[in-house]
């Protein structure tokens, strides 16, 4: 893609929210700031392709027009896009000026590398912040999840993605079937609601390598353990408990869920789920809107939202989060830091919540009791996404290898659907990923 064509109490006690710096107060309560001051210039934003950066390109010329910059944009298919802005700062000469981040992939990639630049001296400086810039606005998760751990903030908050549960309210109202509370109850109706001679199943979910290991990590955050390292951060992923939430996946996935499964994505589940053809879909939040475009999805009007059920142990979602960061190579940081204050801003970020392209990573817009009465989407999906902020935790661990962790164990998932045993494959998983996460963390 390319230019032209990403309970107001309940909410702030679960997703916190950060005091703005002084130096962003001072900045903020200046008058010198100029939107045109880099008028003229020319930038280049490498995203990933997503109803979020959909938003972002089609409503890119407000952002020329206020500013004078133009923008060079494109929408790189997510796996495609991480190897290539990777390849490219390794090279020392990104083609990029500002690059969009999955932090739970990458971000100790980009942060150890140095990758992108510390934006806190930017917003400190009031000629190139808005007045109306309000850090304060962002959740506290969010701008922790951005913050690298020598406290570099290498990356502006874009959203934070939940796992939620849709369903399809038809399907479950025609077995008089509750939306389900725990997972027992989930894989209970799945195996009621499957009729292989109707081709409509259960479930659908992530089965394909790599992908399938943040539907996993769902069932995980369940148990007692909630996590893929200890406290020492030795791999744990062949433990009693990480053993049960294989073992549940395997059975989901493998009674409950559609012919060929092993082989989907997010993008083959969403297709299965708005054709009608499954009751129950884990997944992240941005992928709401298609299914309710009447002119797409058979299902617009019949889904259901709901928190992810509770597990044996805890009751968690699984989060991950986006961000933007500026190329350290730019040498067009300002008109840079510019489009990063107009691409995370209010009206984007509310842009993003009331089409169901995803969770803002700014407080203010779940507030806005207007637009939300205006969306097409139920009050049932808002206070979803309301909850799942109190409930969530980081879906994946925060390591370098991640690609490699996901490849490893996703492998060993998929092999389970095929039959395979659980303990056996998480376990020559975890024999297998172990050196190399043991190295990347000596090497840290």
């Amino acid at each position: 893609m390319t230019h032209g064509f990403t309970r107001r109490t309940a909410l702030l006690a679960g997703a916190g929210v950060l005091a703005a710096p002084p130096l962003v107060r001072q900045a903020n309560a200046q008058s010198q700031f100029d939107w045109k001051r880099f008028s003229g210039e020319r930038i280049e934003v490498s995203l990933t392709a997503n109803p979020r950066s959909q938003i972002l390109i089609q409503n890119q010329r407000e952002f020329e027009d206020m500013t004078g910059i133009r923008v060079g944009a494109e929408a790189i298919p997510e796996q495609q896009h991480r190897q290539k802005f990777a390849i490219e700062f390794a090279t020392g000469r990104p083609s990029f000026d500002v690059v969009g981040i999955s932090l739970h992939v990458n971000k100790r990639q980009v942060g150890k590398a140095r990758w992108c630049t510390d934006i806190k001296a930017l917003m400190a400086d009031p000629t190139i912040t808005a007045p109306d810039f309000d850090f304060a606005d962002f959740g506290e998760g969010a701008v922790a999840y951005s913050t690298q751990a020598d406290g570099r903030m290498d990356t502006l908050p874009e959203f934070t993605d939940y796992f939620i549960l849709y369903y399809n309210k038809e399907l479950l109202a025609a077995k008089n079937i509750a939306p389900p509370a725990t997972f027992d109850d989930m894989y209970e109706s799945a195996r009621r609601l499957t009729d292989t001679s109707r081709q409509i199943y259960g479930n659908v979910g992530r089965g394909l390598r790599n992908a399938n290991v943040v539907l996993y990590s769902s069932f995980l955050l369940g148990t007692q353990q909630r996590d893929f390292l200890d406290g020492q951060r030795r791999l744990i992923s062949d433990t009693p408990d990480a053993i049960w939430a294989g073992e549940y996946y395997k059975k989901l996935l493998r009674d409950c869920s559609p012919p060929g499964v092993s082989g989907f994505n997010w993008n083959e589940s969403q297709t299965t789920f708005m054709q009608g053809r499954a009751a129950f879909w884990l997944d992240g939040v941005g992928f709401a809107a298609p299914l309710e475009d009447r002119t797409r999805s058979r299902v617009a009007g019949k889904v259901g939202y709901a928190v992810v059920p509770r597990g044996p142990a805890h009751h968690h979602c699984a989060m991950f989060g986006t961000a933007f960061g500026i190329a350290e190579q730019s040498r067009k940081k300002g008109a840079s830091w510019m489009y990063l204050q107009w691409a995370s801003g209010k009206a984007n970020q509310l842009r993003y919540l009331t089409s169901g392209a995803g969770s803002p990573a700014r407080t203010s817009a779940y507030r806005n009791e207007e637009a939300i009465s205006q969306s097409r989407f139920s009050r049932e999906f808002f206070n979803t996404l309301i909850e799942s902020a109190r409930i969530s935790r980081p879906g994946l661990p925060e390591i370098v290898p991640v690609t490699e962790f996901r490849d490893t164990l996703g492998s060993a998932l998929t092999n389970t659907i095929g039959g395979a045993d659980v303990a056996t494959e998480l376990r020559r998983a975890t024999e297998a990923f172990r050196p190399v996460l043991e190295q990347s963390e000596r090497e840290s």
